[in-house]
């Protein structure tokens, strides 16, 4: 009986994600109505809340698959272990930038989301965003083998940002963003700078 319905809450999870999930897909994360999940999900509206604590854990969830699929992607893009540091960050852009892209709202969905005032972000998913930087220590290590830990993490963090500002500019279709058409390329040459950087402020250390 337990087991049961365990395997039931379980189902009806999936179900809410996989729904979630669509939803954002076509209609962002502003769009996304706790009456229109629950419809296409197959289930009544308080199941929502017997499943997850609120909409927003729920978003939670739809994020972390996410960032798994991202951390998957990431990590296949990665070229072969003694590859130049520079290809691997150029490939870990490049696929970075396709991702973003190819998953538009999904993507957006992971930086703009915002838990209430006062809610904390839950461990769990603080830990699922640690593939965003983890891909980029082995490349930056060898840019910068005179970098301890703390300084590899926080150049990894100041590297995924750069990257990242330039992509989410240009998905938004800001003013000062980059034309899509020229998203690649301009990604290209911000990263083939920052990797010269790195060699340069290795010199200069």
């Amino acid at each position: 009986m337990g087991n049961s319905r365990e395997e039931k809450r379980a189902d009806l999870r999936a179900r809410l994600i996989a729904a979630a999930q669509d939803q954002i897909t076509q209609h962002g994360i502003t769009g996304l109505k706790a009456r229109a999940l629950t419809t296409q999900a197959g289930c009544a509206l308080g199941a929502l809340y017997t499943a997850f604590e609120d909409l927003d854990m729920l978003i939670l969830h739809v994020n972390a698959r996410t960032l798994a699929r991202l951390g998957e992607t990431l990590k296949a893009a990665l070229p072969a272990p003694d590859a130049p540091p520079e290809a691997s960050m150029q490939a870990l852009a490049s696929a970075y930038v396709d991702f973003a892209c190819a998953n538009r709202a999904l993507w957006i969905a992971l930086f703009e989301h915002r838990l209430p005032e006062g809610v904390q972000t839950p461990d769990w998913h603080r830990k699922d965003h640690a593939v965003l930087i983890e891909v980029l220590i082995a490349p930056l290590h060898a840019l910068r083998p005179d970098l301890d830990e703390a300084g590899l993490v926080m150049r990894a963090r100041t590297t995924f940002a750069a990257v990242h500002g330039v992509v989410l500019l240009a998905l938004q279709g800001r003013f000062v963003g980059v034309p899509l058409d020229q998203l690649k390329s301009e990604v290209t040459a911000l990263v083939s700078a920052m990797t010269r950087g790195a060699h340069l402020g290795q010199d200069a250390s």
